[in-house]
């Protein structure tokens, strides 16, 4: 609570010295002004009192309207009130701090706006001449030579020390605004870019889950349709597997849409994430519509990553949707090869794979340069977890889709601009 109200006051003071510039400034000079008239009237005991004649008064008087313009031109109201203070202590007037505030005031200025080199140019040379004068004062000859020099080159250099100080504070607290502004615009982009990952997931399995369930449904109604008369039990049975792939669809729709629903709104749905565990579901469902797959597994099955398990079932998934939409085969099959550290999954089918719209190429066509989204989305599955996936024609016919997966995901390896991604 201390550290916000202090942090608000030093605002509204910071605020306050960039509206009143000009009236700060006038007010440190007439302070200045005060320090050296009165410095103008002190003597050492014994010594002879400088002129009576206020050319010392006029003298701090011009020094200190010079430094009204310190902000613009420190280097110029430095010159001038230098050559007033060594003109002043040249004519017997005692070198005191008082004496010497407003040059005092011109270096820590000056040290404040301006680089090393031109602070140490113009601050030697003004402790150099007023040292001078100092040493060659009428009113210092009741002192020692090493007093009369320390004195003004201590007072001197004071300003200059303090003043680079605080130019390196400055620096530092502007760096660490940058640094702070950085860091927020930083954290802004990561959550757009992570908005945006979002949203592409969720496209993605919203475009798996529709058009997955919609085939299979379409199949198993074309199929229930043709057997409506030669074999009523079978097509009623079609029937039955035909309302529970409607209602999968409608779980799994109602789970993908639940992640848009706020944290702790009690209807956003907990169903489980989909994985290879559902293979055997997903491969009645296929035989309900009429494709046939078999399932091999090579290896002894390892523990796979909960994303990594969903973006295998999710590429078996499509992949056989593509099957049963566009091979024009009744039978595909799946190889799970499991090896130490990756998986490979292998779905093939002995079809054309000629269907328009199919997302498959057609012999003597290139796999990218086909339309539609099935093998974009599966392609972009793996490359999510740091696995990879292609797909092809067969030399032996059929369409073959590949993948090696990670069982633990990957991070994405960044890809130079213009390259196209594998």
């Amino acid at each position: 609570m201390s550290f916000s109200l202090d942090r608000r006051y030093a605002d509204r003071l910071e605020e306050f010295t960039d509206r009143s510039r000009f009236l700060i400034d006038l007010v440190l000079a007439a302070a200045l002004m005060g320090c050296a008239t009165l410095g103008s009237a002190l003597t050492l005991p014994g010594a002879d009192p400088p002129d009576r004649d206020n050319i010392g008064v006029a003298l701090m008087g011009a020094s200190c309207l010079a430094l009204l313009k310190h902000r613009t031109h420190p280097r110029t109201a430095l010159v001038i009130t230098a050559l007033c203070t060594v003109v002043a202590v040249s004519r017997g007037y005692l070198v005191t701090p008082l004496l010497l505030a407003p040059v005092m005031g011109a270096l820590y200025w000056l040290a404040t706006q301006t680089d090393r080199r031109t602070t140490r140019l113009y601050g030697l040379t003004t402790i150099a001449a007023t040292t001078l004068a100092a040493v060659f004062a009428d009113s210092m000859d009741h002192l020692s030579l090493l007093i009369r020099t320390i004195g003004p080159v201590f007072w001197l250099l004071l300003p200059l020390v303090t003043g680079k100080a605080t130019q390196v504070r400055r620096a530092y607290l502007k760096s660490v605004q940058a640094r702070a502004e950085h860091a927020e615009r930083t954290r802004e982009e990561e959550a757009r870019l992570r908005v945006a990952e979002e949203r592409m997931r969720i496209a993605r399995d919203l475009h798996d889950v529709v058009a997955h369930h919609l085939a299979l449904a379409n199949a198993q109604a074309g199929t229930a349709a043709h057997l409506t008369r030669t074999d009523p039990a079978q097509a009623h049975r079609i029937l039955t597997d035909l309302t529970a792939t409607t209602s999968s669809a409608l779980r799994e729709l109602k789970a993908t849409v639940g992640v848009l629903r706020q944290p702790d709104d009690p209807e956003a749905p907990l169903a489980p994430t989909p994985g290879l565990h559902q293979l055997p579901d997903l491969v009645a469902a296929c035989a309900s519509a009429g494709l046939t797959v078999t399932v091999t597994t090579e290896g002894p099955p390892g523990a796979l990553d909960p994303g990594v398990d969903l973006t295998a079932y999710r590429i078996v998934q499509e992949a056989l949707t593509n099957v049963s939409k566009h091979a024009g085969v009744d039978t595909a099959r799946i190889r799970l090869a499991y090896a130490d550290s990756h998986l490979t999954i292998t779905v093939t089918d002995d079809g054309n794979g000629s269907g328009s719209g199919s997302g498959m190429a057609p012999p003597g066509r290139a796999v990218g340069s086909c339309r539609g989204f099935g093998l974009i989305g599966m392609r972009e599955r793996a490359q999510s977890v740091g696995g990879v996936l292609s797909a092809g024609h067969r030399p032996e016919g059929g369409f073959e889709v590949t993948t090696d997966l990670p069982l633990r995901p990957r991070p994405r390896t960044p890809q130079p601009e213009g390259e196209p991604t594998p």
